[in-house]
């Protein structure tokens, strides 16, 4: 038994903790349930069976009660939603609700929320990637308590089998025949291999079931990156298998020719020169012949780049595959430099500091400046907040020329100097557009899943009603949450007067 204990202590040790965003595995979302402005965050669990916790907060008091269940986005039984479980208000706070559900498989999952209310019913689906993000290993006090209770146990078994050959129809009183001394030791012996090939047995099975589930941890595909003589970035990505845990839907493989677009796009790919994050490019590569993606790259320096590139699946599953490529000086001399267009966009700038101000600013290319409005607490990691962000003119009034930048107000992308983070998120958290669409699809009443057979919902979020009548606000909101602590760096884009600028401010979580 104690060697089990091992196996799933390597297993949990290699086990890198990650979701569709890299390492940062919790989802947030700023959203409406009809006419209730809600801030959701959803735990994920690291393991599949687990419980994911939900923390939900109004924007105003006059929600009286939140029910959650969790659901399929797509396929089979998404149509049909399980009885919900209600969300504890708290005492102390009647804005915050929490509650707990199980998630029961892996792939493209939703947590549908009802709030009631004093303005009626309302409707959400959050989409969550549900994923074994690891193996857990048993403390090692529990585990000793049971090695020894297994000794004990077996010990006993042997022990009852020898008393029952030994006594079982002996007169009392009577002495034990010496040949029955022999059919005890015999009776004793077989009992013990029996006990043992029981164990052996259990152990292996032990063993197998612990490595089919090592199978399903996901780790993020990988990217592949070549740049040919013409300047062009050929991106191939690696098959990847997708299993939702349940025997009657078999694992399937996943070729990234089956995606949908998001924000406009089929891929948003981020190269991040490292280890100093001072060079940052949002390209939005196209698909090419065999499953590949190609771009034409602008004028870019040399050095070593990490590739963060998100997909969509047609289940809605969020995809970031990760890769890194080296170019030498000569390849980047050799790049003639395609012009930036359409979403394109990238700025050069410092290297990352742990040396943060607050408020932080950072100057915008027609004089204009970003400033990131922080309160002056410390940012910790793991507690959900929303970063805030203002944009001015060069006179430092409020920037009146904002436009859409693909649909939201802002896109933002928060990397860990270790690489070991990285998140795509928006006004609307980090859920992808894609996926938020496909989930509210299976609401009742919404006009998107008229397929199914369905009529009317409100799609209205935050961050996207601003966008409606072609002006955004220069005052922008992002949820997220640090995952872990560390030295990040956050990358701000917006859309003005026809131009996409890029500012880029430091964060040191605690």
């Amino acid at each position: 038994m104690k060697c089990f204990f091992v196996i799933f202590l390597a297993l949990a040790a290699c086990a890198m903790p990650v979701s569709a965003h890299v390492g940062s595995p919790d989802v947030f979302l700023e959203s409406n349930a009809g006419p209730y402005k809600l801030f959701v965050t959803v735990r994920v669990p690291q393991v599949i069976p687990g419980i994911a916790e939900i923390e939900i907060r109004s924007e105003s008091n006059n929600v009286s009660e939140i029910r959650i269940a969790p659901m399929q986005v797509t396929g089979p039984g998404s149509q049909y939603a399980p009885a919900p479980e209600v969300a504890e208000r708290s005492k102390d706070d009647p804005q915050f609700f929490r509650g707990s559900l199980w998630l029961m498989e892996f792939g493209s999952l939703q947590v549908r929320i009802e709030a009631n209310g004093a303005n009626g019913k309302g409707l959400l689906a959050v989409p969550i990637p549900a994923i074994a993000q690891r193996t857990l290993p048993m403390q090692r006090s529990l585990g000793a308590v049971l090695f020894i209770l297994m000794i004990v146990l077996a010990l006993a078994m042997v022990a009852i089998v020898a008393a029952a050959v030994r006594e079982g129809n002996l007169p009392p009183g009577a002495l034990l025949p010496a040949a029955r001394t022999r059919r005890v030791q015999f009776a004793a012996v077989i009992a013990s291999f029996t006990v043992m090939a029981v164990l052996t047995i259990g152990g292996l099975w032990w063993r197998s079931d612990a490595r089919q589930y090592a199978s399903h941890i996901y780790i993020p595909p990988e990217i592949e990156g070549n740049v040919g003589a013409n300047g062009q970035l050929v991106l191939r990505a690696k098959p990847m298998r997708m299993t939702s845990g349940n025997p009657r839907r078999p694992e399937e493989l996943i070729d990234f020719n089956d995606l949908i677009l998001d924000h406009e796009h089929l891929m948003h790919l981020f190269l991040i020169r490292s280890p100093g994050m001072d060079v940052f490019w949002h390209l939005h590569p196209q698909r090419g012949g065999s499953g590949s993606f190609t771009q034409d790259l602008p004028a870019i320096p040399a050095g070593h780049y990490q590739i963060f590139a998100d997909v969509v699946l047609s289940n809605g599953f969020p995809v970031t595959m990760i890769g890194q490529i080296d170019l030498s000086s000569a390849t980047a001399g050799a790049i003639e430099g395609k012009a930036l267009s359409g979403d394109d966009s990238g700025i050069e700038g410092n290297s990352v500091s742990a040396e943060t101000s607050v408020p932080a600013e950072y100057p915008l290319p027609d004089g204009g400046r970003m400033t990131w409005e922080r309160d002056g607490q410390p940012l910790r990691a793991g507690v959900p907040l929303i970063l805030r962000f203002r944009v001015t003119d060069r006179s430092g009034a409020p920037a009146q020329d904002l436009e859409p930048y693909m649909g939201m107000a802002a896109h933002a992308a928060i990397l860990c100097s270790d690489g070991s983070v990285f998140a795509h998120v928006h006004p609307t958290g980090s859920v992808p557009m894609a996926s938020f669409e496909l989930a509210q699809a299976s609401l009742p009443g919404n006009p998107a899943a008229a397929e199914r057979g369905m009529t009317g919902v409100n799609m209205n979020m935050p961050g996207m009603a601003q966008t409606t009548s072609g002006t955004v606000s220069p005052e922008i909101s992002i949820p997220y949450g640090f995952p872990k602590p560390g030295l990040y760096r956050i990358f701000v884009q917006v859309k003005r007067a026809g131009r996409i600028q890029t500012a880029s401010f430091d964060a040191a979580v605690q």
